[in-house]
């Protein structure tokens, strides 16, 4: 019983594993038709033009009893391997480019398997067609011969093409390229070449065609799009030759000539003659038919034409012989002839060149020595020319020209028969040039005109010439532009002019110099046009910034040219600012600034900008100072006199302050003063003339200036009024009476003074205009008759206006103004050429114009009869 239970189990086994093994069913392919894209790939078709790694199907199947299968693909032995498999899924990819017109067909082993048991199948695969390929010619090179007189519209050959393509893709077309120039055309079907309808060939014409003919298929799908493919060959039509053509001369129309040289037999020239069917070409025969007179044989064989008689027996000038050409047939028959007229002239033989002759001689050499540009037309007479030619006729006509730069001489005659003197002419002036040519040469050629032998002679022409002084000195600029530093030395180089004049010797040098009113200051070397300062001259900017004059080039003949020159001087640092006049002293109004001003007197910025700053006050941090306008004011917190007070013990409220006035110049120059400054408050008097004492505290001298002519004026009225009145009273035969005046006028009570005519007197001084002298024998005349020797007494004089109010001398009295805490006292600088005030001789004046009038009115006391 053990032994039973111990192979029990192992005997179970056994027997379960054979009832499975015969329960396995083998796997299989399903079975989707030839449009499915998976299964079996039965039937299956690929275009040829598939790319390649396509995924092209998928290999389905199953296992009856649901194991996983996998798949399998193989070959035969020898063939290509197009296709690879996944194992897993079956997807097939294509590895190898398809070609139909190579392998139409492909025989795939597919196989399944569970694992167990393999299925494999033989299936095959079709491959379709694509377009993908072009027509090709066949039998090629194309060469046809044609015989030329082949009737228009026959066939003269077939083309034909083929394409490995199926369907449309291999149908095939033909065309010519070039249709409308071409005398064939083809048959688009069939291929067969043919002459066009109403088309000739011609040997003599055209001995060979070359025809393209195109075959086109008829288009295709190829990956996706629709081609068309063609092909293109040359068809070689060689046209054969057909006798139908007569015989042609070649080289017509024949000229001979028998010269009075030539011997008898002698050979005068050959006519040639061809057969116009020059493929198979007849014998040509030549014979004279007229106009010989006996006197000229041909050869029947080669044509050549003789002279049988000696020229001299020649009895006309001109021949015209008539040769007949005939072809000749391998049978000896005339099959075509043709006519040809040979002109043969008896003339004098050419024999002597034109040769040219100077005063001793023949000569080929001549030479003249001249100055440059002479005047257009001129003869150029020291050439002694002859020109001669020997012969006679005809021979003895050539033509003459000069060989050499153009258009400069001309010859005259041009044309010459036998002999000439020759004459050259000066055509263009100004291309005689020294500068550009010291020597011309040309040949003189002289050549015959209507001879074979065309004759010709030389002959050198030199022509040396001299030098002119036709420049004129040019300078290398029109202008000239420097600059010079203010603080150069004398003698310091400004700039250097050149200019140059191309003529030779003397000619050629250039003296410089200037002129101008700038040039006062400068010099220039006149050999080397640099121009320098003179060694006294000072340049300053401030004074004189910019310079212009003129440079002038001159040759030893004095022609000249100019040019502009214009020098700027720099301007440099040089000057210190300079404050004005009343720096000195300055009343401040709490709240008002006060101005001071330095002037830099250099001309260009930045020298001329001044900046200023406070150096030093005593006490200090009490003003302030725009750097760049110079107004000192206040500390803000400063707004009335007790804080002043508060910050100095200097009750009189007089700052010293020391200024400084700074260029911005390199190096920089600077200025400082000392400047007192005198604080008030503003005053509570009102009206014009406080404000403008107040205005004019700074600036005494514009108060006395304004009251000085307000005085002047008045002086100027007074002396006018005085004048007229006077001369009017004295040139009067006439006096109103007194007592009428007395009513108008109100008599003022005259000063005490002397008691004195008036004499007037021009002089440059206004003093001297009036003359005091006591001669009272004028008195007597004055206003009176000259009849009546009676003292008379003058009307009383006008009323004066009342003196004016003297204003103190300027030296002696100084102006005040009431302040706080003290006086300013301004500075005053006389200037000349400033008046003062009224002069104390205008008073005077007027003091004894007005005695003058008071002693008249005394001493006439009766009325004038």
């Amino acid at each position: 019983m053990k032994h039973v239970r111990h192979f029990a189990p192992s005997l179970f086994l056994n027997l379960v594993h054979v009832c499975l093994a015969q329960a396995n069913y083998a796997p299989y392919f399903f079975d989707n038709g030839a449009s499915s894209t998976n299964g079996n790939m039965a039937l299956l078709s690929l275009s040829e033009d598939t790319p390649v790694g396509t995924h092209v199907y998928t290999l389905n199947g199953t296992d009856p009893e649901g194991d996983p299968v996998t798949y399998g693909m193989t070959y035969e032995t020898g063939s290509r391997s197009y296709f690879a498999i996944d194992a897993n899924f079956g997807n097939v990819t294509l590895i190898e480019e398809l070609d139909r017109e190579k392998e139409d067909e492909i025989e795939v082993i597919v196989s399944i398997s569970d694992g167990l048991s393999t299925v494999a199948e033989k299936v095959r695969i079709l491959v379709t067609d694509a377009n993908d390929e072009s027509p090709e010619f066949i039998n090629t090179p194309y060469i046809v011969q044609v015989p030329e007189n082949t009737p228009s519209g026959s066939s003269i050959f077939k083309i034909e093409a083929v394409d490995k393509d199926t369907g449309s893709g291999g149908s095939i077309t033909y065309f010519l390229q070039n249709i409308r120039t071409n005398k064939f055309t083809i048959d688009r079907h069939s291929g067969v070449l043919r002459i066009k309808t109403g088309i000739t060939l011609d040997y003599e014409k055209s001995r060979t065609h070359f025809v393209t003919v195109v075959a086109k298929d008829g288009g295709g799908k190829l990956r996706g799009d629709n081609k068309v493919f063609s092909a293109t060959t040359t068809v070689t039509i060689n046209v054969e030759d057909v006798q139908d053509t007569p015989p042609m001369f070649i080289g017509t129309p024949y000229y001979g000539y028998v010269y009075e040289d030539t011997l008898a037999d002698s050979e005068v020239l050959t006519v040639v003659a061809l057969d116009g069917d020059r493929g198979k070409p007849n014998n040509i025969h030549y014979c004279l038919v007229n106009g010989s007179e006996g006197s000229f044989e041909i050869n029947n064989t080669t044509g050549a034409i003789s002279v049988i008689k000696n020229p001299s027996r020649l009895k006309k000038e001109v021949y015209e012989l008539k040769i007949q050409a005939s072809e000749i047939s391998l049978d000896g028959d005339v099959t075509a002839y043709a006519f040809a007229t040979v002109t043969i002239r008896v003339v004098d033989l050419n024999n002597h060149p034109p040769t040219f002759y100077g005063e001793n001689g023949p000569q080929n050499r001549f030479e003249l020595t001249m100055y440059e540009h002479p005047p257009e037309g001129e003869i150029l007479r020291g050439l002694k020319i002859t020109v001669n030619d020997s012969d006679q006729g005809a021979n003895a006509k050539f033509n003459l020209r000069l060989v050499g730069p153009g258009g400069i001489f001309r010859v005259v005659p041009q044309t010459v028969l036998n002999e000439a003197q020759v004459t050259i002419i000066v055509e263009n002036s100004a291309a005689i040039d020294y500068e550009k040519f010291q020597l011309l040469t040309f040949k003189l050629l002289a050549i015959e005109v209507n001879t074979p032998e065309k004759f010709s002679s030389t002959a050198d022409i030199v022509i040396r010439l001299l030098d002119t002084n036709d420049n004129v000195p040019k300078f290398s600029s029109d202008y000239y532009i420097a600059r010079i530093p203010e603080n150069s030395p004398g003698g310091s180089n400004v700039v250097a002019v050149t200019a140059t004049d191309p003529d030779s010797g003397l000619w050629g040098e250039v003296k410089y110099s200037i002129y101008g009113t700038g040039a006062d200051l400068f010099l220039i070397h006149p050999s080397t046009g640099i121009i320098y300062t003179q060694p006294w001259a000072t340049l300053d900017a401030e004074v004189t910034a910019k310079y212009n004059f003129y440079v002038k080039a001159e040759d030893t003949d004095g022609k000249y040219s100019l040019a502009e020159v214009f020098i700027t001087v720099l301007d440099v640092n040089d000057h210190s600012p300079e404050f004005n006049e009343n720096i000195q002293e300055k009343t401040m109004i709490i709240g008002s600034p006060v101005k001071i001003e330095a002037i830099d007197q250099d001309a260009e910025e930045p020298n001329n900008i001044v900046d200023y700053s406070i150096m030093q006050a005593d006490p200090a941090n009490v003003f302030d100072i725009d750097q760049s306008t110079g107004e000192i004011k206040l500390k803000s917190y400063i707004r009335s006199l007790d804080i002043i007070h508060n910050i100095t013990k200097n009750k009189d409220c007089i700052w010293s302050v020391v200024v400084q006035a700074k260029d911005r110049g390199s190096p920089s120059f600077s200025t400082t003063a000392v400047l007192k400054i005198d604080i008030t408050e503003e005053t509570l008097h009102k009206g014009p003339m406080a404000a403008f004492l107040m205005q004019t505290k700074d600036n005494p001298m514009k108060a006395l200036g304004v009251l000085a002519g307000v005085m002047g004026v008045m002086v100027v009225i007074t002396i006018m009024i005085s004048t007229a009145m006077f001369w009017r009273n004295k040139r009067s035969n006439k006096i109103m009476p007194v007592r009428r005046i007395i009513k108008k006028r109100q008599i003022h009570q005259p000063r005490t003074v002397r008691m004195e005519w008036l004499k007037f007197k021009w002089s440059s001084n206004p003093a001297e205009k009036f003359a005091i002298e006591d001669d009272t024998q004028s008195l007597q005349n004055e206003n009176s008759n000259n009849n009546v020797q009676v003292p008379t007494l003058p009307p009383t004089a006008p009323a004066l206006p009342p003196p004016p109010v003297l204003v103190p001398k300027i030296n002696t009295t100084e102006w005040r103004v009431t302040t706080v805490s003290g006086s300013l006292s301004p500075k005053f600088i006389n200037k000349p050429g400033k008046k003062k005030g009224p002069s104390s001789t205008h008073h005077a004046l007027v003091s004894e114009l007005k005695q003058k009038f008071e002693k008249r009115n005394i001493t006439s006391n009766n009325p004038h009869i």
